[in-house]
């Protein structure tokens, strides 16, 4: 392939993948009211709430590629960010339920309750959930990157340190008397923001706001890449003493990227839960996060767009392969990420740009 003709197609995905995904948004109710189900066109509810439950693992991505692929910082625990969201819109839900079926949930009775948790139901409406959630995890990421940001732990160090506090909160997640429903996390959700959730609009439309939602965060996260912020990021991954020796805060830089990030993790949380109708302790569990690096490095780091075609193709090859061969899918994907990791160290969108005549060292 000539150097015209690679940046033109790079050029053309990294402008088409908005479109592409607005109208997929808009695909998917006319998929499933408008096509028969006779026609190959034709969507179920079950492959719509994949695709939302995809779609959410791709802003969980490229929440990760922000901080890994533009400032260095490797987390193997941001899933930790993904599972608060998850849970602030779990006992969001609880609240809808219990206001439907005035039905204590399970593991409150189990656990003695007479009446709903009073801290809980200060998350009893939607917009106030949004805005606790998103405080608590820049409490939460920002409190930690603080403290590991200002004394200079990076690399390796900070990757093991992420991995051990998301094993840590989810051993915490499985003690019953935590109040957060232990091992068979929390479930039973009836409506969301007035609506059934059970009801086929309902789902259709968790899926659109997937989509829409993985747009707005691309476009805004591109647009800061290239900034002169997003250009100070990459300084820093690159040479982050002699930033430092410019004058440059550092740590402040990471920090604010990585509250963000964190912030994009917690929405796609959010999201998910809804479309899944549980939400447990395995939604921050180890594996979960180091698979969202596996995403990222397949799709290419530093790239953004890498990120998301990478969480979509592995995510959708595992929907497929763990119905058909389950027994093989692990082989499977170390394989591929065998092959990515030594033939190609920048993933497949990276090697693409790479192959151009503009390299820009991983500006998108």
């Amino acid at each position: 392939m000539s150097a015209f003709a690679t940046k033109w197609m790079g050029q053309s995905v990294e402008v088409g993948i908005v479109p592409v995904l607005v109208l997929l948004a808009l695909y998917l109710p006319f998929a499933y009211f408008v096509i028969p189900e006779s026609n190959a066109l034709h969507l179920s509810l079950f492959g719509i709430n994949l695709i939302g439950q995809v779609m959410c693992f791709a802003l969980l991505a490229l929440a990760l590629d922000l901080v890994w692929g533009y400032a260095g910082i490797l987390s193997l625990g941001h899933g930790i960010f993904f599972g608060i969201g998850g849970y602030m819109m779990a006992i969001y839900l609880l609240n809808g339920a219990y206001a439907d079926t005035n039905v204590l949930p399970d593991f409150l009775q189990y656990m003695g309750a007479s009446d709903f948790p009073p801290v809980w139901k200060i998350l009893s409406r939607l917009d106030v959930t949004i805005i606790v959630t998103i405080i608590v995890t820049v409490l939460v990421g920002g409190a930690f990157g603080f403290v590991t940001f200002r004394s200079r732990i990076n690399g390796v160090y900070l990757s093991i340190i992420t991995q051990a506090l998301t094993y840590a909160l989810m051993l915490l997640l499985f003690i019953n008397d935590v109040g957060l429903g232990g091992n068979n996390g929390m479930t039973g959700f009836t409506s969301l923001a007035g609506h059934k959730l059970a009801d086929t609009p309902t789902q259709i439309g968790l899926a659109v706001c997937s989509c829409l939602l993985l747009v707005a965060a691309y476009v805004g996260v591109r647009f800061l890449a290239r900034s002169s912020f997003g250009r100070a990021l990459i300084a820093v991954r690159d040479d982050e003493a002699r930033m430092r020796f410019l004058g440059y805060r550092t740590h402040t830089l990471k920090l604010f990227a990585w509250c963000l990030s964190a912030v994009l993790a917690a929405f796609a949380g959010m999201l998910y839960v809804p479309q899944v109708g549980i939400v447990n302790p395995t939604i921050v569990s180890p594996q979960l996060s180091v698979e969202i690096a596996v995403w990222v490095a397949i799709g290419g780091r530093g790239t953004l767009i890498g990120a998301i075609v990478g969480a979509i193709v592995v995510n959708g090859l595992k929907f497929w392969l763990t119905a058909q061969l389950p027994a093989l899918w692990p082989f499977i994907l170390a394989g591929v990420t065998l092959v990515i990791v030594v033939y190609l160290s920048n993933g497949l969108w990276g090697a693409l740009k790479a192959a151009g005549p503009e390299n820009k060292g991983g500006r998108q």
